[in-house]
């Protein structure tokens, strides 16, 4: 499942075919306007490179974090430190809403820039964690790529960000894998006692 936070750690996008190539998107104008237009968030752009700086700082903490919450750990004092210090460079306004003849409270963010996209993206991160657990966090089990997603399966075994994609490729990886293993052993000629007897005889 895609979210808020994934997302935006997924602009650090590898190749997941396995050439090696990388890129990284954040500062390009054309991922940003992506990226406000699919979460519905504003702010300018292109964002200046002081601002695409913060932004490159605060992924690789929350990439940090995410890989140590795949692997099972919790989240550390000075993790929490971190995503408070985010969460304050976007203050919001409660707001009465009305949906469906249901009363709720809503959140309306005061500012319309990147760094109160930061603090959604914080918030999008500990929603996940709260509302659901941290060891539903992934890693694609694709080397190539890397790909960090939310596991929102019931059975919680899902391994690669696509099964289509990243999941195909694997397969036919072990496939041939396997059959390079078996044409070696194939290969592996052991000698006869006949051989071994003409061979003494020399």
């Amino acid at each position: 499942m895609e979210t808020l936070w994934s997302d935006f750690l997924n602009s650090e996008w590898h190749d997941w075919k396995g050439s090696g190539y990388s890129e990284d998107r954040l500062g390009q104008e054309k991922w940003q306007t992506y990226y406000l237009n699919q979460w519905q968030l504003k702010a300018q752009v292109p964002a200046d490179d002081e601002t695409v700086g913060v932004m490159r700082q605060f992924r690789s903490r929350l990439h940090d974090m995410s890989v140590r919450c795949a692997a099972g750990a919790t989240l550390a004092a000075e993790d929490v430190d971190e995503l408070n210090r985010m969460l304050d460079l976007g203050p919001v306004k409660r707001k009465a809403k009305l949906e469906g003849g249901e009363l709720g409270i809503g959140l309306t963010p005061v500012r319309e820039d990147w760094h109160q996209v930061m603090a959604e993206v914080a918030a999008s991160f500990l929603r996940s964690l709260i509302d659901g657990e941290g060891n539903r966090i992934r890693i694609c089990d694709n080397p190539d790529c890397r790909w960090v997603f939310y596991d929102d399966t019931r059975n919680r075994t899902k391994k690669y960000c696509d099964d289509k994609m990243c999941g195909n490729l694997m397969k036919v990886r072990r496939f041939r894998a396997k059959k390079k293993q078996e044409q070696n052993k194939a290969g592996r000629k052991i000698p006869s006692r006949t051989s071994e007897s003409a061979e003494s005889h020399k």
